[in-house]
């Protein structure tokens, strides 16, 4: 059976850093797609960071993260990690990790609907 669970949410102060895992069992992560999604109440499910099949593959960030947020992955230990540093207010969400079934794509998937597994979630809440 496929596994994803997340772990490293928390409160954190504005300005503070955060770094979000999310340990993979059932299947390899190595050659799919995988990424950190965020829901906050009343809104759909945004895509933050997405990572390409490979971890020399393509990253693709939102704009509201990027240069904050660093998508990253072990697959040695079959795990994703989500760096966040700079945090606003606005951050604050349940944030998912996902994994796509497909192998070795040739684009990053960027959407909900483009993957298949997922975790879920942690809270996140950025508040002084």
């Amino acid at each position: 059976q496929v596994q994803l669970v997340e772990s490293g949410g928390g409160l954190v102060q504005p300005g503070g850093s955060l770094r979000l895992s999310c340990a993979a069992s059932g299947f390899n992560l190595d050659g799919h797609n995988i990424g950190w999604f965020r829901q906050a109440p009343g809104e759909g499910r945004e895509g933050v960071a997405c990572s390409g099949s490979t971890s020399d593959g393509s990253t693709v960030y939102a704009d509201s993260v990027k240069g904050r947020f660093t998508i990253s992955r072990d697959n040695a230990k079959n795990m994703v990690y989500l760096q966040m540093s700079s945090l606003k207010p606005e951050d604050t969400a349940v944030y998912y990790c996902a994994a796509d079934r497909r192998e070795f794509t040739s684009a990053v998937h960027t959407t909900p609907e483009e993957y298949d597994y997922w975790g879920q979630g942690t809270q996140v809440t950025v508040s002084s």
